[in-house]
This record gives C-alpha cells, sequence and structure tokens, in this order.
C-alpha cells in the first residue's frame, strides 16, 4: 500500500491538490537532533522554479505534528504534514472521462471505482515525493558517517543538460533523463539474500518515484557484454577494498563496503503542451486531448534529491536492521 520499511518505516498521505500530503516515519530513533530549518536545503533542491520545472510554487514549510520535542526526535513516530497553498484543481475538471495518456487517469478510475482524487494526479502525484524527501532529511541523519548523493548525468540522452532542456522547452514537449548515485562509507554485511538483498529493497524503493523506468546497479546492463575475468572485482584489501566496482558495492545482495552505486532511468513528463490522442470516456470517441495545467519539462531535475532520500531511507532501515544504529542517539541517562 503506502508504506515502506520493516524497522524505519515510512508511510506516506495526501493528494497533489488537497489540502495537504505529508508522512509518518515510524522506528525513528530517539534523540536526533531535528528542527525546521534543517529540511530548507533538500527541499530546495526539490522545489520548482527553474528553467524545465513546472511554475507551480509551494512554500513546503514542514509542520511537525508529533515525535519531536524540544528539537530532538522522541522515539514516538514523526508526522510531518505540509499545507497545499498553490493548488489549482479547476485545471483537471475534464480528466473524470478524458484520461490523460502516460498518467495513472485511467487505471486509478478503475482501480478505485471513480472515487479517486483525479486533481493534479491526486495521490499518484510527485507531489507526494515530498515527504518521502523529508523522510530522507532524518534518514540522512540516522546514517551518518554514511553519505548519499545522486547527481543528473544526462537528460533528453545528451550530456549538455541545459541544451537539451531549452531544446524541449522550445519544442513544447518534455524529457527524460539518467540519474547517478553513490553511496559512501558503507558498512560490510548489509542487507541479505534473495528477496531482502540490497539491489531488490533498494530497487522497490525506487520504483515507488514516480517517473521512474529502470534501474542498475555497477556495470549495469554492461555487464552482459563483459566477460568475467574483465567483470570480477579483484580484492585488493583485508576491509575488501577492490580494485574495480563493477559491482556497484554489493555481492549476494550484501554490502562489500565498497562504494554502493546504481544509476535510475526517469521518464519523459507524461504531461506536454503537445496534443494527444486519448479515449473520451464519455462520448466513446479517440479525441484530442490538450493538457492544460503547470508541469515540468524535464522531471529528471528533481529527481535527484528525491533518489538520495529514497536511499538514505533503506539504508537507515538496513543499518537499523544490522544494529548498526541504536534505538537512541546519546542517551541522557545510562
Amino acid at each position: 500500500m503506502n508504506s515502506f520499511g520493516k524497522l524505519f518505516r515510512i508511510s506516506i498521505f495526501g493528494e497533489s491538490h488537497g489540502e495537504s500530503a505529508g508522512i509518518v516515519i515510524d522506528g525513528c530513533p530517539a534523540g536526533i537532533p531535528l528542527q525546521e530549518g534543517d529540511f530548507e536545503a533538500d527541499f530546495s533542491r526539490r522545489r520548482s522554479g527553474g528553467k524545465g520545472t513546472t511554475p507551480r510554487r509551494e512554500p513546503d514549510i514542514p509542520r511537525m505534528m508529533s515525535g519531536v520535542f524540544n528539537g530532538h526526535t522522541t522515539g514516538a513516530p514523526v508526522t510531518i504534514l505540509f499545507e497545499n497553498t498553490s493548488a489549482r484543481p479547476g485545471d483537471y475538471s475534464k480528466l473524470v472521462d478524458f484520461p490523460r495518456p502516460g498518467h495513472a487517469d485511467f487505471t486509478a478510475s478503475r482501480k478505485f471505482g471513480g472515487y479517486q482524487d483525479y486533481r493534479g494526479g491526486g495521490h499518484f502525484s510527485g507531489r507526494l515525493t515530498l515527504g518521502l524527501v523529508a523522510a530522507g532529511v532524518i534518514a540522512k541523519k540516522i546514517i551518518d558517517p554514511v553519505t548519499v548523493a545522486a547527481v543528473l548525468t544526462e537528460a533528453g540522452g545528451s550530456n549538455d543538460i541545459d541544451a537539451a532542456v531549452q531544446k524541449a522547452v522550445d519544442e513544447q514537449d518534455s524529457i527524460g533523463g539518467i540519474v547517478e548515485c553513490r553511496i559512501n562509507q558503507v558498512p560490510v554485511g548489509l542487507g541479505e539474500p534473495f528477496f531482502d538483498s540490497v539491489e531488490s529493497v533498494m530497487s522497490h524503493m525506487v520504483f515507488s518515484i514516480p517517473a521512474i523506468r529502470g534501474i542498475e546497479f555497477g556495470t549495469g546492463f554492461r555487464a552482459a557484454g563483459m566477460k568475467g575475468s574483465e567483470h570480477n572485482d579483484n580484492i585488493v584489501g583485508k576491509d575488501g577494498t577492490t580494485e574495480t566496482n563493477h559491482a556497484g558495492g554489493i555481492n549476494g545482495g550484501i554490502t562489500s563496503g565498497n562504494e554502493v552505486v546504481f544509476r535510475v532511468a526517469v521518464k519523459p513528463t507524461s504531461s506536454t503542451h503537445r496534443p494527444q490522442q486519448t479515449m473520451n470516456f464519455r462520448t466513446g470517441r479517440v479525441e484530442t486531448l490538450t493538457i492544460e495545467g503547470r508541469h515540468d519539462t524535464c522531471i529528471a531535475l528533481r529527481v535527484p534529491v528525491v533518489l538520495e532520500a529514497a536511499a538514505a531511507v533503506v539504508m537507515a532501515d538496513f543499518m537499523l536492521q544490522s544494529q548498526e544504529i541504536t534505538r537512541v542517539n546519546k542517551p541522557k541517562f545510562i
């Protein structure tokens, strides 16, 4: 459903143009310093306003409703609420009968019998990644000194990201991109064989980010064209350090202590100013649809910080399970 994790467990709620959106974080250790200003750096990276992003601007002020007291987490579930102040639900009034190609309009209507909030994608919207980024801010604090960093490496099939975005803007179309994530200072031994391998759990989490279409670890699909003697990472240190890192820091589903590296493919934004064809369920005919509203030309521009958050949440959960992290940070009483 809308929850993820074993010990560090998150649950998202809200809709794109509803009253609010937010997240509940259960299993957060007590004693983690946390205040409103801690979120701003990552929120600013996710926020729109630059070339190729939606003109919708939200203040994204985090209201910490529970689990924080005297500037520290209490050990109780942390609930963070964000009010939607720039909603324009009227832009989406015709989506009841006229679903947008590439969106969840049609599948959501069938899944929920027509009761879904269709405004701006409702609960399926990328707006809800704000809560995920908030959880990531906390997770990054928990997993320190482990660090997570993601960067957009290409957009629209080009390494010249600015030029690719400008071209899409000029053509009134949308483009996707590739985002690479690197995790450093990773302990050896996180993850389990098979179903709870690091790749399995990370992929599960990553595919919860709207617009993600693929993931690869280490050399990824290039490994299919390599020989074993080329792909194997020679071990050169007693700590497990390897000469190369084709495996992306994971062997047998378990972290090796090397840098964890993975990349994701982000699809072009489904909403585009170009006319598209779709079924009008009221008339029973295929008609031309021109999408109104505000949307990103290249949503991949805003994905790196969301991907970092997803990776940090996974690492926090694994590290709690392996007892690399205690349930109380710097106890007051011993």
